[in-house]
């Protein structure tokens, strides 16, 4: 039989933790790759309007990454500066 420390439960949690953490970047992908795909299509149907939308498309992008980084800095905190161990 197998004897498993706090220590090392709280380690294994934490590991299993910090990747579905990173789960939370799949979101932003797909949400950037349309809203660039939308991007270009509008920058095809009126190219007068280019700057408008590409300064919307990234404002919007920027906002959209958010959730990615920070399902990105809770998994660097479970991994190395874990509160729980």
């Amino acid at each position: 039989m197998m004897n498993i420390t706090g220590a090392e439960f709280i380690k294994a949690a934490s590991a299993i933790g910090a990747g579905l953490a990173m789960i939370a970047g799949i979101g932003p992908g797909i949400g950037q790759g349309y809203a660039a795909g939308q991007g270009a299509a509008a920058v095809g149907r009126n190219p007068g309007a280019k700057g408008n939308i590409m300064s919307t498309m990234l404002l919007g992008q920027a906002v959209a990454e958010t959730t990615g980084l920070y399902g990105f800095a809770v998994a660097i905190i479970l991994l190395f500066a874990n509160p729980l161990a």
